[in-house]
């Protein structure tokens, strides 16, 4: 094939794999226990990272990944002590998030079209680095996820008896808020910042409507994430479509047509 001819296009691919067979396994954890904007709140939280990091004159995705986690660690507070609901804490992440980028960004001098990459993905923008950098992290991610499954998905399903028999629940709370983090920050490059919380909820909102269990919503769910943004890519490619966006409309149509095509069987 002619796009895998392009160094920039493989390096890209390898990107969007990586983040597809993350990104789902996370966003479970936060389907589970109904907070699927997380990922949202907190990709805004990032932006006002990457404007911190180009006022500063750090690198914008480490001054995310920073701000990613300082968010996620703050919601995690509000919620536990219950100082006020989770859509309440999501919210203010939303807003406060998006206007710190925007006022960061705009005394940085960059408020102009560059600041795209950031905020839906850009494949000219990536490079060996962020392959190393994301697959490392990628690794982490999973690796954390596997050891703690059972944990995990106890305080998903059931957090008041999960604290009854003595598991851990705040600091798992709080794992999986920091996993959420650090997913939306390495994920940058390819779906950006304000996209990357559809990609973590929508491969598991499809193979939650066909899987027989969490553990198969998982694996199924990392593995449609994974194609789902090799597609994605592909089609922005030819189309000059921006990757992000792309990748995100491909896994709502998917959505809609697996929907259908379920309530359809079930008549």
């Amino acid at each position: 094939m002619e796009v895998l001819e392009l160094d920039f296009m493989r390096t890209a691919y390898l990107v969007g794999i990586v983040v597809g067979l993350v990104a789902p396994l996370v966003g479970l954890l936060l389907v589970e226990r109904r907070m699927s904007l997380i990922g949202d709140g907190l990709g805004h939280v990032a932006f006002a990272g990457v404007g911190a990091g180009l006022v500063i004159g750090v690198e914008p995705v480490i001054a995310a990944l920073v701000a990613a986690i300082l968010g996620a660690v703050a919601i995690e507070w509000i919620r536990a002590r219950r100082l006020a609901a989770g859509d309440r804490a999501l919210a203010l992440l939303f807003y406060s998030g998006l206007a710190g980028g925007v006022v960061l960004i705009s005394s940085a001098g960059h408020l102009t079209g560059g600041i795209n990459a950031y905020l839906f993905g850009s494949i000219l923008t990536i490079t060996d680095h962020d392959i190393v950098m994301t697959s490392l992290v990628g690794a982490l991610v999973a690796g954390v996820v596997g050891a703690g499954w059972r944990g995990f998905t106890a305080v998903a399903i059931d957090e008041e008896g999960s604290a009854i028999r003595g598991v851990p629940v705040r600091m798992l709370n709080l794992l999986v808020a920091v996993l959420a983090a650090v997913t939306v920050a390495v994920s940058i490059r390819t779906v950006g910042v304000l996209l990357i919380g559809a990609l973590m909820v929508l491969p598991v909102m499809i193979t939650g409507l066909f899987a027989w269990s969490l553990r198969s919503t998982a694996v199924l769910g990392s593995a449609l994430g994974a194609v789902i943004s090799i597609a994605g890519l592909t089609v922005a490619y030819y189309a000059n479509f921006a990757p992000g966006g792309t990748i995100v409309l491909l896994a709502a149509a998917l959505y809609a047509v697996t929907l259908i095509g379920t309530a359809l069987v079930k008549r």
